[in-house]
């Protein structure tokens, strides 16, 4: 699989004044999104996000969100290894997405930019 680059995944209680510190630590401006109930802001190599509790607990338990050329690769990939898929394939904003375990207990999102 090819990874193009990796995403830091920061849970904030408030997304304006982490934005503010985020665009000024990268020099990035930010774009910002809706993900259901969550609203996510993308800064630099950062994804900023905040929304209810019920949905944050679970957010804060995937490391990082990589980018990938083809999910379906890195299905095969991580399979390969003994990973584990938890969720997806699923449309994303901008391709796809899925969530894996991998064998040592991680958890990350792989995305891209191939629509389903």
């Amino acid at each position: 699989m090819d990874i193009l680059g990796t995403s830091l995944r920061v849970c904030v209680d408030d997304l304006d004044s982490a934005i503010t510190v985020y665009e000024k630590l990268t020099g990035s401006e930010a774009v910002r999104f809706q993900r259901g109930p969550v609203a996510v802001a993308a800064v630099g190599c950062f994804f900023l996000m905040s929304g209810p509790e019920s949905e944050m607990s679970i957010l804060r338990k995937i490391t990082a969100t990589i980018a990938v050329q083809d999910v379906d690769e890195a299905i095969a990939d991580l399979t390969a290894v003994g990973g584990q898929i938890v969720a997806g394939p699923l449309p994303a904003p901008v391709g796809r997405t899925l969530v894996a375990r991998h064998p040592d207990g991680s958890i990350f999102e792989y995305v891209d930019r191939n629509p389903a």
